[in-house]
Parts: structure tokens; C-alpha cells; sequence
């Protein structure tokens, strides 16, 4: 069950040519390809990416009418390997996934695909996850194109260049015979707008067409003599193939005057911050017309030497604007400048930040500083412009006054109970050496839990643990998702651990869901999927490679079984790793799929139970223990009017969905006895309406009794 269904948007796939295309830039991206005449596409999902794949999932019948095959693929390597499919056959192919993490997964299919070359266009699209907006390490996949020599498009983030580059994308795959990377940003992948829309191609030569006649060249295959040849090929014919079809078709372009003193060399990725940044200088208009010649790298590898030597001619001073580190464009653009003896001063990091995202404000400040020292006749010429800033106009820095906000589990999340059981532990029988991986259960190493302390990549939880696995005083603990137990899991961390003989202990957290990503389904999910196949046991499969102990607890919320569970675990005599498997329904998806139907039953006239819970202030002690075994968002604190209690009790908000995570970690912590449960009916029946009247009413007699013995005795009785 996706975070989002395109279900409706994706209609606007079938529209012709001359209609006019309004939408989200992954949906425009995926009528790209059908206009391109893909033959087949996949990928993994990964955020900002994850919404394509949740297009092609909802497309499926219109690509299967065009002949297309559609693949979720069970990782970013899968996906990069399902590109074989366009080394001897004359068919367009793309697969997508997030950048860097998932690069890093599918470099060696990369490596492999990049050597032996490409007859069909083979196009890799990438989210590119860089900047203040991401979750994983900051790197880039500029590194991953240069040591393969894959050509990398980075499309100016607007609806009409982006759809572009896929076709430009395909032809220069083609051109060249080399796969092609089209960078994505974070903004590029929700920017909204329109193009005019192209007929949607079929592909010439479809796969299940190619399957009737198999095609083989041994000179493709990555294997002495011919992978010794792939090398030169590389620079002798691929290269040069790609540096005139990128110089004369005109990928990348020019904007503004002919000549000037200075000028801007940008990633296209950059432009609407380079222009907006440009416009508050008064130096350019909201039609994008610019005062500064700016030369736009919607190719950015390779790039083309005469192209830019030819902007820098009659210039003094050059800008680079090239968003994070290593500064491979700039390097590349100093040599291009130092060989062919020019004079112009080329200027980037000088004046930018040596790393981090571009923002307004970094890209407003940098531009100044450019021009002021070699152009500030353009400064002092806009000086009366409208978009001129003042040094107020740039805003308070947020960061002294607003504290840091770090992740955290959703309300009602199921791991919840699962760390809260884990902090019991530890309380019980000391510190444990304890590995993380990547998912949601990574917020575990934040606050209230602090558990966890390392993650090196997807699946690899338990595998990073390895070190500490031969035995000790004390076991070690590793947690792995579903999601990273399917996509790598499964051979590198526990099939690792049983061929070791390892000692630890695995917590494998199943929320049914490939969640973190958006809720995608993955084998073992419950749902069922009309065109995948799910409900496939994570305990079948780690018996199936050899782990001998295996505890499957199918309700995450009872804290208590969990907690005896892991103790049972770090204490057993059994040989070889133990794992257990804690399974409850992601919280967002549960409600995604309740509510609808909770809300159509109430319209409808039919009955409904809603739980929530609260807590007796009467009994709450004021320790507050109960929230930092918790951390729920929906559990806060509330000032009582009671002069004899200064300190605040707990109080349980509106956003509570009912999960009782915090009455069962106040029973496994043997904590105060305040929360209770309250049911809220809707469409209750005669009798049940009756009851409740009568309950109050007895409720409401004895209340008033109290308040009457209390007032006639005082508060002694």
C-alpha cells in the first residue's frame, strides 16, 4: 500500500500530441518514456524517487497496452542488471532509484553495463537525495559517472527540460553507446507544471519480440580480451561520439548577453536558484531574461571543453556554481582554462560554500560577492531596483533561536513498543554493544530511546555487527527492517551469521511494509497485490538458510513479550544466531486503509468504536518516566489548577490513534496505573444508547453524592 496512489493522475499518461500536460515532474518524467518508446522499466524506490515508482505501479495497464515491461525490482543492483536487456538488443530501458545509497548498491551492474556498452539507449534516473532535505550521507553520483564513464544529465528543474533530457537522454545513449544518468533533485521530483505532450511510442522492438530471436557479440561481454578493449573504446569512440552529439544538438544552453565582463557556468540543476538569486539582485526578470550571460550544464560528464572556452573568451571572471564536494566541474573547467593559456580568472568556492546544499540565501550571498569583486558596475547600476535586497530582506538565522528537531517515530508507530521493551533490558542486565540499519527503526538512536550506534547500509545491520559476534560477557544486538532484510538482508547479514556461527542476537522490526520508502509492498506484506506476489514468511526464510532459533511475535504493542523475549534471547544456551521477528502494521498505512472505510461506515449510518486512551490526573505522579520509555508524540505534559501539585502530569493529545503503547509500557515498567482506555462509539444502537444514559445518570448521582458528603464533612470523607 503506497504512501500515495497516482491512480487518477496516471490517466494523463494516454493524452496525445498537442495536449497540453499538467502535473508533477516524476509523472512528467514517466510520459517521457512512454513518448520515447521504453521497452522496459524498474527500479527500487528511495526517496525523492519513490513516487515514480509508485506511477509505474499504478500504470501498469497502460504500459502493458504499449508492451512495456514493468519491474519492482528487489534492489538498485537488480535494477541497474535489468539494463543487460539493452546491451544486444536495440530496446530503451530505464530503471530508477535514490542516489548516492542506491548507486552505491548497483555500482558493480553499473560498472559492468558502462564497460561492455550499450545498443539500446540505456537511461538511469536518479534521485538525486543531496542538500538539507535528505537522510542519508552527503555525496554525489558525479563521482559514479566519472569512474565509469556513464554521461550525466543534470536538466534545468522545470517540466519542459526535464522531459527533454529523457529523450535527449535515450538518443545520447544511443549516439554513444553508453548508459546515460539523468539526475533528479529533490525539488525537480515535485516541481509542478505543464509541456505539450507527445503521441506515446510502442516500443519498436519489445522484449517479449526479442526473446523469438536471441542476439549475442561476444565484443560486449566483460571478459578478457574484449573488457581490455572497453577501456579504449571508451575514450577513442564513445567519448567523441557523445562530445558532438551534446555540442551539436545543443544540450546544454546559453542565456543572457552575448558579451560581458563576467559570466555564470551552472549545473542545470541550479538554475532556478542561480535565477531567483539574480532577480533579488534586480539582474534578471521572472521570464528567466538575465543581465549576466549564464552558460547552463544540463550535461555536466562529459563536459565539452570548446563550449566553455568559447563563453569565457571575452570574459574577466567566471563563476562556477557547483553544489557540493569534490569540486569535480570547477577542477575540470581550471585545467580546460590553465591548457589553453587564458586569462580568465575562474572563481567558484572562493565564494560559495565548499559543501552543503545551495539555498537562496547561500546562492544570493555568493553571487554578490562575484560580482562585487569583478563586476560591480552590474551592482551599482540596480542599485534602485525593486528586487534589490536589504541586509533585513535576508531574514533571522533560525538556527540560534529554533532548537534542532531530530527524527522520530510516528504516533502509534509499532516500533515503539519495541525499543521501549529493549531500554527495559538494558535497565535490567546493562548496556549491549547494539547495530542499527537503515529504515525507521534508525530513529531509535534519538531521543528517548538512544539505542543504536552505528548504520552502514541497507540490510547490513546484523552484518556490521560481525566484529562483535564470536562471543563475550555480553551479546550483541543488531536490528534489521523488512524492507533491508528482502533487499539485502537476507544473504549479507543473516546467511552471513549462520555461516559464521554467530552469537548475536537479530531483531528483525516487520511492519509489513517496505515503509520508510513509502509504504510499498515487499514479499512478506500481508495485502494482497494483483500483480505481485506477496505474504511470503520472513521466518520461513531465515530457517531456510540455517538459523536455528527463531521467536515470531505478531503484536509488537504487548512490551512485555517483547521485553522477556530479548531476554530469553541474550540468555539461551543455543548455538548460532537468534532472531526474532517483531510484527505489527505500520501506523500510517493501517490508518490510510481504516479510515477511509471507518469514515464511509459512519456516513452510512453504521456503528464504529474508536479507542483512545487518557490519563486519571488524579493518579499521574508527575515522574514523567512513562514518556521517556515512549516518546509518543500524542503523550505530553498538562499544568494542573491544583495549588498542591507544582509539577505537570502527563496528558495524551487528539492525535492519539488508540495503539495502548503507553498503559502496556507503564505495565511492563510497573509504572503508575494512570492511563486508561476510553471507547468512542458513533452509531451506537437503542440498547447501547440506553446503557450509556443510565451509566451517566448513575455516574452523575454518585458524583453529586461525594461532592455533597464532602462539603457536609469536609474532606476526610
Amino acid at each position: 500500500m503506497a504512501e500515495r496512489s497516482f491512480v487518477k493522475e496516471v490517466q494523463q499518461l494516454r493524452i496525445g500530441a498537442g495536449e497540453e500536460f499538467r502535473g508533477e515532474g516524476i509523472l512528467a518524467i514517466t510520459k517521457a518514456l512512454l513518448e520515447a518508446g521504453v521497452g522496459y522499466v524498474g527500479g527500487y524506490q528511495g526517496a525523492p524517487i519513490s513516487h515514480l515508482m509508485d506511477v509505474l505501479a499504478d500504470a501498469q495497464d497502460i504500459l502493458a497496452e504499449l508492451g512495456v515491461r514493468y519491474e519492482a525490482n528487489a534492489s538498485e543492483a537488480a535494477a541497474a542488471a535489468m539494463l543487460a536487456a539493452s546491451v544486444h538488443y536495440p530496446i530503451r530501458g530505464a530503471v530508477a532509484f535514490k542516489s548516492t545509497v542506491g548507486t552505491n548498491v548497483a555500482s558493480d551492474a553499473l560498472a559492468n553495463l558502462a564497460s561492455g556498452g550499450v545498443t539500446g539507449g540505456a537511461l538511469v534516473i536518479v534521485g538525486e537525495d543531496y542538500g538539507e532535505g535528505s537522510s542519508i550521507m552527503q555525496e554525489r553520483s558525479h563521482a559514479f559517472a566519472m569512474k565509469s564513464q556513464i554521461w550525466l544529465l543534470d536538466p534545468r528543474p522545470n517540466l519542459p527540460s526535464m522531459v527533454q533530457a529523457v529523450h535527449d537522454g535515450f538518443e545520447l545513449s544511443e549516439a554513444s553507446n553508453t548508459p546515460v544518468m539523468l539526475e533528479v533533485r529533490i525539488r525537480a521530483c515535485h516541481v509542478h507544471g505543464r509541456f505539450t505532450a507527445k503521441d506515446n511510442v510502442p516500443p519498436p522492438l519489445s522484449v517479449r519480440d526479442a526473446l523469438k530471436n536471441p542476439q549475442r557479440k561476444t565484443d560486449r561481454i566483460v571478459l578478457p580480451p574484449a573488457a581490455f578493449k572497453h577501456e579504449q573504446e571508451k575514450v577513442t569512440e564513445r567519448w567523441p561520439a557523445a562530445v558532438n552529439f551534446i555540442r551539436e544538438r545543443g544540450l546544454n544552453e546559453f542565456f543572457g548577453p552575448k558579451s560581458a565582463k563576467t559570466g555564470i557556468v551552472l549545473q542545470g540543476g541550479m538554475y532556478n536558484t542561480v535565477i531567483r538569486a539574480l532577480q533579488r539582485l534586480g539582474l534578471a526578470n521572472v521570464h528567466g531574461d538575465t543581465a549576466i550571460p549564464l552558460y547552463v550544464l544540463n550535461v555536466t560528464y562529459p563536459l565539452i571543453d570548446q563550449e566553455f572556452l568559447d563563453f569565457c573568451r571575452d570574459k574577466d571572471a567566471v563563476l562556477v556554481v557547483e553544489e557540493g564536494q569534490p569540486a569535480y566541474i570547477e577542477q575540470a573547467f581550471g585545467a580546460m582554462l590553465y591548457k589553453s593559456g587564458a586569462v580568465t580568472k575562474l572563481i567558484g568556492k572562493d565564494v560559495l560554500p565548499p559543501a552543503g546544499e545551495y539555498t537562496g540565501a547561500a546562492m544570493l550571498d555568493g553571487i554578490s560577492s562575484f560580482l562585487k569583486d569583478f563586476d560591480p558596475s552590474l551592482l551599482q547600476a540596480k542599485d534602485r531596483a525593486p528586487n534589490k535586497p536589504t541586509p533585513d530582506s535576508y531574514g533571522e538565522d533560525l538556527t540560534k533561536t529554533v532548537p534542532v528537531r531530530p527524527p522520530g517515530f510516528c504516533t502509534g508507530c509499532p516500533e515503539r513498543p519495541i525499543f521501549a521493551a529493549m531500554k527495559l533490558v538494558e535497565q535490567e542486565m546493562g548496556p549491549h554493544q547494539i547495530a542499527a540499519d537503515i529504515g525507521c527503526h534508525l530513529f531509535s538512536i534519538m531521543p528517548p530511546f538512544e539505542i543504536g550506534g552505528t548504520t552502514m547500509g541497507f540490510g547490513l545491520g546484523p552484518a556490521s555487527n560481525a566484529a562483535f559476534d564470536g562471543g563475550g560477557e555480553r551479546r550483541p544486538i543488531s536490528i534489521l527492517g523488512d524492507g533491508g532484510f528482502w533487499h539485502n538482508g537476507l544473504t549479507s547479514s543473516i546467511g552471513n551469521a549462520v555461516y559464521n556461527k554467530s552469537d548475536g542476537v537479530v531483531m528483525i522490526v516487520d511492519n509489513y511494509y517496505s515503509a520508510a520508502t513509502g509504504g510499498q509492498d515487499i514479499l512478506s506484506s500481508r495485502a494482497e497485490n494483483k500483480s505481485k506476489s506477496t505474504q511470503h514468511s520472513i521466518e520461513s526464510a531465515v530457517r531456510g538458510v540455517g538459523v536455528k532459533w527463531v521467536r515470531q511475535i505478531d503484536r509488537t504493542y504487548d512490551v512485555t513479550k517483547v521485553r522477556d523475549t530479548l531476554k530469553d534471547a541474550l540468555t539461551t544456551d543455543a548455538e548460532g544466531p537468534k532472531v526474532i521477528i517483531a510484527s505489527s502494521e505500520c501506523m500510517l498505512n493501517r490508518q490510510r486503509r481504516e479510515r477511509p472505510v471507518r469514515a464511509k461506515t459512519m456516513r452510512d449510518g453504521g456503528r464504529v468504536e474508536v479507542p483512545k486512551f487518557g490519563v486519571d490526573e488524579d493518579v499521574c505522579t508527575g515522574d514523567h518516566a512513562c514518556m521517556r520509555l515512549s516518546g509518543c508524540p500524542s503523550l505530553t505534559m498538562k499544568k494542573l489548577d491544583d495549588p498542591l501539585r507544582d509539577d505537570p502530569v502527563a496528558a495524551i493529545d487528539e492525535s492519539c490513534v488508540g495503539c495502548g503503547n503507553c498503559g502496556e509500557v507503564a505495565d511492563a515498567a510497573v509504572l503508575c496505573p494512570s492511563f486508561y482506555r476510553a471507547d468512542t462509539v458513533h452509531n451506537p444502537g437503542r440498547f447501547e444508547s440506553w446503557a450509556a444514559r443510565q451509566s451517566a445518570r448513575l455516574i452523575g448521582w454518585l458524583q453529586a453524592r461525594r461532592e455533597s458528603r464532602r462539603l457536609r464533612f469536609g474532606d476526610a470523607a
